[in-house]
């Protein structure tokens, strides 16, 4: 795999047999990032599970103490009578069957959360096909289908972020960007990681946290000793 000569150089910084504690890990994330632009800052947990099994999934959501840097587009459905509710909370659209038309007829994907009323997911789930792929399909664990609109958007907007197992039993989060600095970044990876902690299930046998990276946008992998948390 070719590599670019900002990345060999942060690389140097970095001992890949070693395990960080959480507070070296970003401030050497941080040290590393060479981007031109605000680098954003990962989270990557494999988990000790299996995610083929329902008694073995690990999915939630938290709202990180220090946002994520990232300015979030919420679409809400709800009924005509909330949208304005909805709007008023911080919501960039709201609407119903139009903007479930909008999706299918034009491909439109201008939001990055979408949050449903529960007497909507009969229209939103004509949407599955369309938003799962993405990631984008509202579900009452995520807290993304919920009656209290209001709340969800203005978690949302707050630096909400869910998590969830990918087929590989790893988890991939964004905490941050790189120009919170590491304080910030180690306040929302604790509040994480200690989310995700909380969710294990009682069906986990062995080891949970298997290995636990963070890295900048452009930048080499760090490893952070996670078990201390447990």
């Amino acid at each position: 795999m070719f590599r670019g000569k900002n990345y060999k150089e942060s690389s140097k910084l970095i001992d890949k047999s070693a395990q960080y504690e959480p507070q070296e890990a970003f401030d050497l994330v941080c040290k590393a990032s060479r981007a031109k632009f605000d680098e954003t800052v990962e989270l990557h947990v494999k988990l000790g599970v299996d995610s083929r099994h329902a008694d073995q999934q690990v999915r939630g959501a938290v709202v990180l103490p220090n946002g994520t840097g990232k300015n979030v587009r919420v679409l809400v459905f709800c009924k005509p009578e909330r949208e304005e509710e909805a709007k008023a909370a911080g919501a960039d659209y709201a609407g119903g069957q139009e903007l479930v038309q909008k999706i299918q007829t034009e491909n439109w994907f201008e939001f990055d959360t979408v949050i449903a009323s529960p007497d909507m997911m009969g229209v939103v789930g004509r949407l599955g096909k369309l938003l799962g792929p993405k990631g984008l399909m509202p579900s009452p664990k995520a807290g993304t289908v919920t009656p209290n609109i209001a709340q969800a958007v203005t978690e949302a907007k707050a630096g909400k972020v869910e998590y969830r197992l990918d087929k590989t039993n790893i988890i991939h989060c964004p905490i941050g960007k790189v120009s919170f600095g590491a304080e910030k970044l180690v306040e929302n990876y604790n509040t994480l990681i200690g989310a995700i902690v909380r969710a294990k299930p009682a069906a986990a046998k062995g080891q949970y946290i298997r290995s636990c990276v963070t890295a900048s946008t452009m930048g080499p992998g760090v490893k952070i000793n996670a078990n201390k948390q447990i």
